[in-house]
């Protein structure tokens, strides 16, 4: 490395990320997201911010910077113009005690607010950086606030909790008395260990988001995993809110979670949004994919649809197909538990006479088949006999695209069924219908259409909600779609690029 005398690294990158949970915002990103803010506020000696989830104390150094510049005339000495903005503009509610320290450390240069060393000059060691040890409140062996499980967070005072105080209050408002707030802008943490299996978390983001609108400031400005899109466990309603509130502004989203946490690895993304108490309209949606940049401002819902899409190429695409008025491919895709069966379920290595075939992951070692009594198939016992389709109900992917998007489907032969490891696709009327259906599901147009409702490995019946149902009597290629909806060649070659052939 050429040897750079002049080189002087911020601190605040280089601790960018340590965890999934509490991931550390880089001060590039930071500076991206006070840049979705009018500018003119950073000249108000009246404007007043708050990061109520502040971890390394950057978004509120990269404030102090922007209003040290942008009061220069208002307030033209600097020690006073400083002591103005720590005293009565920049104010922060830390996640755990080691961040209000931290926190502290970056704005006031100085972990405790009142010493000597602290450009702040309080006469308390917090500031206005505030942070209370406190536990969860149980209820039924959760957190009533937070929904953490009591087994893996009541440890009492010589752990850290993660009982964050800004969410653990039905008055937000308690921290700082009669004031109100210009701007709330941060990184809220991401989600809680609820003592699952398998390191099970649920989100939490949504809980700061919803907490700190009630404080009713005049621009929310977080960023947050992407997941919430298409919902999922304990954000659906969180979801909708978000989707039709018309005065979200604007979202930055990155499909790739690498792309603005360097090392960091979040399913589905992140994205960065803006919140204006006082405009509504419709949504400027900024997508990074690939490396590449595309701005469109849209409805967060559009017409006709159930739920927000992603990509800004897709749109036209989408159009597109809704001229025709087909009936969704959803309505063929069977419930979780198509057969009442649960995944453990695994039958038997032989089949006895009028025994059924009985596909499950638990016979991964047998090709994934073994028998079972009609008699212990719980539901849609009708289906059993019928010709259909099978699809695993999850399927995940990492990094970049092309993607499969879902795994591969197979032939549902008579006299068989599955586990709630597998959908059924049909039933069919007949074996080539289903050999048909199959040929749809493997071209990248399908699985494209999958793909913007797609956003983790669960792959449930809703997520085929834009995928038209076709005509099984003729089987299907990638070549025959295209042209049955005049898809031009932009729009294929988008549809190619974000999906790979399934072999």
């Amino acid at each position: 490395m050429e040897n750079n005398k002049d080189y002087n690294p911020d601190v605040l990158n280089c601790i960018a990320n340590l965890s999934n949970d509490e991931v550390f915002t880089p001060p590039q990103l930071v500076n991206e997201m006070l840049d979705l803010l009018p500018q003119e506020l950073f000249s108000n000696p009246k404007a007043r911010f708050l990061d109520p989830f502040t971890k390394s104390g950057v978004f509120l150094r990269e404030i102090v910077k922007r209003l040290d510049v942008g009061l220069a005339n208002v307030i033209p000495d600097r020690q006073e113009r400083i002591l103005h903005i720590m005293h009565n503009q920049i104010f922060g509610i830390a996640l755990t005690e080691l961040t209000s320290l931290l926190a502290r450390r970056t704005v006031y240069c100085s972990k405790y607010a009142n010493s000597e060393h602290s450009i702040g000059r309080f006469k308390t060691k917090e500031g206005y950086i505030l942070y209370t040890p406190m536990q969860h409140s149980w209820q039924n062996e959760r957190c009533q606030y937070c929904g953490a499980s009591k087994e893996v967070f009541d440890r009492g005072d010589a752990a850290e909790t993660y009982a964050y105080n800004f969410i653990h209050t039905n008055n937000p408002e308690k921290f700082f008395p009669n004031m109100t707030f210009d701007v709330i802008i941060g990184n809220p943490p991401y989600q809680m260990d609820d003592g699952g299996a398998q390191a099970s978390a649920t989100p939490i983001y949504n809980l700061f988001v919803e907490q700190a609108l009630k404080l009713k400031p005049r621009y929310l400005s977080m960023i947050i995993p992407s997941r919430w899109f298409s919902g999922g466990r304990g954000l659906d309603m969180f979801r909708k809110k978000m989707l039709s509130d018309a005065h979200l502004r604007s979202i930055h989203d990155f499909f790739n979670s690498n792309d603005v946490f360097p090392g960091i690895d979040l399913s589905g993304g992140v994205c960065y949004f803006l919140w204006d108490r006082d405009k509504k309209g419709d949504c400027e949606i900024t997508s990074v994919l690939n490396g590449k940049t595309t701005q469109m401002t849209r409805p967060l819902i559009e017409k006709g649809a159930s739920t927000f899409i992603r990509f800004n190429q897709a749109i036209n695409i989408i159009h597109k197909i809704w001229k025709y008025n087909e009936e969704s491919f959803s309505t063929i895709v069977s419930s979780q538990k198509p057969f009442g069966l649960r995944t453990y379920v695994q039958g038997y290595e032989k089949s006895k006479q009028n025994d059924i075939l009985l596909y499950s992951n638990k016979n991964a070692d047998k090709g994934g088949e073994g028998y079972i009594s009609l008699n212990d198939v719980v539901s849609h016992k009708e289906w059993v006999s019928m010709y259909k389709v099978y699809v695993s109900r999850a399927y995940g992917e990492r990094g970049d695209f092309p993607y499969l998007v879902i795994g591969k489907p197979f032939f549902g032969e008579q006299n068989s069924c599955c586990t709630e490891t597998y959908l059924v696709i049909g039933p069919a009327e007949n074996a080539n219908d289903a050999k048909h259906i199959i040929t749809y599901m493997r071209t990248k147009f399908f699985r494209f259409l999958v793909l913007l409702t797609k956003n983790t490995q669960d792959a449930p019946a809703k997520v085929y909600q834009f995928v038209p149902l076709q005509d099984f009597s003729e089987p299907w290629t990638d070549e025959k779609l295209y042209k049955k909806y005049n898809l031009s060649e932009e729009e294929i070659a988008f549809i190619e690029s974000m999906i790979r052939s399934m072999e």
